[in-house]
Parts: C-alpha cells; structure tokens; sequence
C-alpha cells in the first residue's frame, strides 16, 4: 500500500471510530442483540437439573446421565453488500462512494467494538470482493480499505447474485446490509427469501436532485451502466417516484429501509435508524 492509499485509510478510519466511541456504539448494542441460545457441550447430570436437557444418547453411550448444556448466543455476523455499479458510483466528485465508504465504515467499527463478526460482499453485475466474516482491527482495516480503494471490474447491477452470495455464505441468522441504488430488475424474490432468513436492511443511495420536483418534460439522460442515451419524461415519473417504489419493495420483501443522501451526515442517519429499531421494538413489547 503507498502513503497516499495509507493516508487515505487513515483518515476513513478516523472519521469513524470517533462518533463509534463516542455515540454510536450503546445505540448499536441496543438494537443487535444476540438472539436465543445455541449447544456448547454436556456434562454429567446434577440433581435439579431440567430432565428436558437430557442427552439420551451420550447417556446411553456412557451408562451415566448428561445434560446438554447451552450458552446464549450473543455473536451476531454481519455482512455488507455494497454496489459498485456505474450508476451508484456516477458522479464526478465521488460523493457517492465516499459517502457510502463512511457509512459501512461506521457499521464495521461499531459491530467490531461489539466483537461482532463482519463480512463484505462488493458487487456490480457479478460478485467483484467477498471478505469473509471475521473480527479484529485487521478485518476492519480490510473492509474500510475495500470500501475506499477497490476498483470494480463491471458495471451494470445484479442485485440478485449478491444476495445468493450472501445465502450462501449466512449458515446461520445473520444481518445483512444491502447498499445500493437499487436500479436493478429481477432481485425481489432473493430479496424476499433473505428477508425472511435473515435480518435485511435495504440502504437506498439516492442524490439530492431525486428530491426536487422536475422542471422540464423530456430530458436526454446516458446510462452510466450501458452508456445507451435515453429520453426520459421526467413529469410522467412524477406520479411513480423510484423512492416510494423501493419503500413499497421493502415493505413487500419484509426488510427494513434506510433513505442515504449522497453527502449527508452518516452518523445521524445511522443514528436516527438505530432509534427507529429501538422504538420499534418497545412497541412490539409493549414498552
């Protein structure tokens, strides 16, 4: 790695970890627990113990009586599946990838300080970079070095084959963020399977100008991914917006949705979405 891609690291690693120390990290464990309880080993039985525990065949095996012992799972696995398409990554000032380098560089740093596992999955019409699920600094700095440094090979989006990587890497409940914007086709019902499997969080990079009303009818528009030239009419769109679009997805695939503005400040949108979580949750138990 040369100084200036070491610089670069650097500089992503502190812009993270601060905000993580400092405000993120409780709001993360808040919201991902550890869910249920998993099988360590077993061990002879004790009077008092639950005969529901019972492990009937080392029992036999030995001639002494065993219980099956649990431990709560708390380790969570993350994994991030982040776009690299020509659309996502469009604009000229690299708003867009800087932007979503910061916001799974938070997610990473705040998992890893909970010593969660986390993985990454880069895609663009193929799988470009799978970093399997791990902890440490070390992973960490993999994973912010990928998210501000790698290359993509393609360009266009097949939102579908990064979920299938993702299924096939999750054995087990997992939480998956899917960082995109989402102009893709034919990926709902992976999308819809990963959501009822897993934990999914729908991240929909999107630009400020998608916001505005469009002041003119039939606008000339290049595919950053085909680089074909298209006519578009923005004010037949108007009634059909891609964001209330992608809302009405995730509500129908079951996974949770995250609006992220190219340029806008990460920390207050990560942090605004744990306190959803956390408000969503009181409800549901009556808290």
């Amino acid at each position: 790695m040369n100084p200036v891609e070491e610089r670069r690291l650097d500089l992503l690693e502190l812009k993270c970890r601060r905000p993580v120390e400092h405000l993120l990290a409780g709001e993360y464990r808040s919201v991902f627990k550890g869910r249920g309880i998993e099988f360590e080993d077993v061990r002879p039985y004790a009077p008092g113990d639950d005969v529901r525990s019972m492990d009937w065949k080392v029992t036999a095996r030995t001639g002494v009586p065993h219980v099956k012992r649990y431990v709560e799972e708390r380790e969570q696995i993350f994994h991030l599946m982040v776009d690299l398409s020509a659309s996502t990554l469009s604009d000229a000032e690299k708003l867009k990838r800087r932007t979503v380098a910061e916001f799974c560089g938070l997610l990473t740093l705040s998992a890893l300080s909970n010593n969660d596992r986390v993985g990454l999955i880069m895609f663009t019409d193929r799988v470009e970079l799978v970093v399997p699920a791990s902890k440490g600094r070390q992973q960490g700095m993999r994973i912010l070095d990928a998210l501000s440094g790698y290359e993509p090979k393609g360009s266009g989006t097949r939102i579908d084959v990064a979920l299938d990587t993702f299924g096939h890497l999750a054995r087990k409940r997992s939480v998956g963020f899917v960082i995109s914007d989402f102009l893709a086709e034919n990926y709902e019902q992976e999308l819809s399977v990963a959501g009822f499997r897993h934990d999914v969080i729908a991240v929909n990079l999107h630009e400020a100008i998608e916001l505005e009303t469009p002041k003119s009818g039939m606008v000339r528009i290049r595919d950053a991914e085909t680089g074909d030239l298209n006519i578009v009419d923005f004010q037949a769109a108007q009634s059909e917006s891609r964001l209330a679009k992608i809302r009405e997805l995730a509500l129908e695939c079951g996974v949770d949705l995250i609006n992220l503005q190219a340029g806008e400040d990460c920390v207050a949108a990560l942090s605004e979405f744990f306190k959803s979580r956390q408000r969503m949750a009181a409800d549901e138990t009556g808290g």
